[in-house]
């Protein structure tokens, strides 16, 4: 079996890299929730654990996650709850050891959001405002913009090399052929002037609920993109309820920036783009052992049938009428 690049990445090899940036480990580690990168919580001698994050090798530039970095301190400028990375006596954020970059952060507790709490959205609502007001403020010129070529038509193309069961791929085939040529329409009402920079992957578990707040953490995801993508993922159940949600949303986030309701037409757009996308994360990423043993379901005929119907579910959404703000 081909040896990946994470293989390498020992117990003693993590302890190592945060102790060549100044820090005295007391060997304590504690492998956390990831699989995109490696984080751990690590032990620190006579004070509190930090979090150590080895980002994917060959997957960002280093002007990329610099982004990222100038992106949340900004952000913590601003004084919003974010977890930017630890900045040294150097200024420095990114650093390498044994060929692996990463960046450390100071730990931070909590717990995912209630969403069917109506006064949780209109918090979750106002930081977004408050994120993206910062986010309006100049684009990203290194990280992607959302793209329906890469995530969608690209995504399907690479699922038809060598995933998709042989049986099922006309019927695959022919789902996103459709899909494809709904969302581009759709998409196609997005403009330059609509893009700005944003979490990118904004779900209840990259947000630490604590004391009323909503602490916002990985940004490894952040693109430019329409304001809507860090908003549309918050909701859910029957479509009424879905109004009562995102009405709550919208209400905070209008506090602190504006929202065009011309961008709840591209929410199911957005949603096709994530379904198909993420189909093709997992695929892309089936050689690092640790995709196999955690998302056992995936890549199953069982799996393909089931997201078949589920693509067949978002044809029907794209030609519902879409949401109103109240």
């Amino acid at each position: 079996m081909t040896e990946h690049a994470y293989d390498r990445l020992h117990p003693d090899t993590i302890i190592d890299a945060v102790e060549s940036v100044g820090y005295m480990s007391n060997a304590r580690l504690l492998a956390l929730n990831s699989y995109e990168n490696r984080v751990y919580q690590v032990g620190i001698e006579d004070s509190a654990p930090l979090i150590v994050k080895f980002y994917r090798p060959e997957r960002w530039s280093r002007a990329q996650i610099l982004e990222e970095h100038t992106f949340t301190q900004a952000l913590m400028d601003a004084d919003i709850s974010v977890v930017p990375p630890i900045i040294d006596s150097k200024g420095v954020t990114l650093h390498t050891h044994d060929g692996f970059r990463f960046a450390l952060f100071e730990c931070r507790g909590g717990y995912p959001p209630e969403l069917d709490n109506l006064d949780n959205l209109l918090v979750l609502g106002r930081t977004l405002g408050r994120i993206h007001a910062v986010g309006r403020t100049e684009k990203f010129m290194t990280r992607n913009s959302i793209s329906v070529e890469r995530m969608l038509v690209d995504s399907a193309q690479f699922l038809l090399t060598g995933f998709v069961p042989a049986e099922l791929i006309r019927a695959y085939q022919s789902i996103n052929e459709d899909l494809q040529e709904m969302v581009v329409s759709l998409y196609a009402e997005v403009q330059e002037r609509d893009l700005i920079r944003l979490h990118g992957d904004c779900h209840i578990g990259n947000i630490l609920w604590r004391d009323d707040t909503a602490h916002f953490v990985d940004f490894d995801d952040c693109i430019n993109g329409p304001a809507i993508q860090d908003l549309w993922m918050f909701l859910n159940g029957e479509r009424h309820e879905q109004q009562l949600q995102l009405s709550e949303l919208i209400e905070g986030y209008s506090e602190f920036a504006d929202f065009d309701p011309k961008q709840l037409r591209w929410i199911e757009a957005l949603r096709t783009l994530r379904l198909v996308h993420y189909a093709a994360w997992l695929a892309r990423r089936w050689e690092d052992p640790a995709f196999p043993r955690s998302f056992t379901w995936f890549n199953t005929e069982r799996y393909w049938a089931n997201h078949i119907l589920e693509l067949r579910e978002q044809m029907a959404a794209l030609q519902e009428t879409p949401l109103q703000l109240l």
